[in-house]
């Protein structure tokens, strides 16, 4: 159910890949094909990276590096729409 609940996931599929997908009106097959690619191999590298990276994120100390990081990007994402 929270895979099937989430709005995020109609948004994404239905209006975001759906209103970039009549760009390509010849290729509608090859986007579609693209599309699920990238969907899988997303999903794929999100699933093995985080077993890869579990060694690293054992300690706190890479947890607040990665929040600190995070915590930049937003930062420089709200300076950039304040500024523009």
């Amino acid at each position: 159910a929270f895979t099937w609940l989430n709005p995020h996931v109609y948004l994404d599929t239905v209006v975001l890949l759906g209103s970039i997908s009549t760009q390509f009106d010849d290729d509608v097959h090859w986007f579609a094909i693209g599309a699920v690619t990238a969907s899988f191999v997303f999903f794929f590298a999100l699933g093995y990276g985080a077993r890869l990276l579990r060694p690293l994120f054992a300690s706190a100390r890479s947890w607040r590096i990665l929040d600190f990081l995070i915590g930049l990007v937003m930062w420089s994402i709200a300076l950039r729409l304040l500024l523009n």
